[in-house]
């Protein structure tokens, strides 16, 4: 796989979706890099503070307000934990 296909896809795909913000954008190219780091396994499983410092984001209420839209708008699949001692499931819709 091309390494960069997923987030040209993923640009290409929101060209026309007014619904998605900087901040959108921010978490989903973070989640890529995390993906990258994880040795490209998806599922991820990851806690919101690893995202957030990859994405920049300080405020968990942002965090999990983009994943939520994102998972809604269908661009990835979000399953929180809801428990601090375990990470969040987040299953990416990736390209063949």
């Amino acid at each position: 796989m091309e390494i960069l296909k997923p987030l040209t896809d993923f640009f290409s795909s929101i060209e026309k979706d007014g619904r998605i913000s900087v901040t959108h954008i921010a978490v989903y190219t973070a989640l890529l890099k995390y993906w990258q780091q994880s040795g490209f396994t998806n599922p991820l499983q990851a806690f919101s503070y690893q995202i957030m410092e990859i994405a920049k984001i300080s405020a968990p209420m942002t965090y999990r307000k983009c994943l939520k839209d994102l998972s809604d708008f269908g661009y990835l699949k979000y399953q929180p934990s809801h428990k601090s001692n375990q990470a969040s499931k987040i299953i990416l819709h990736l390209p063949d």
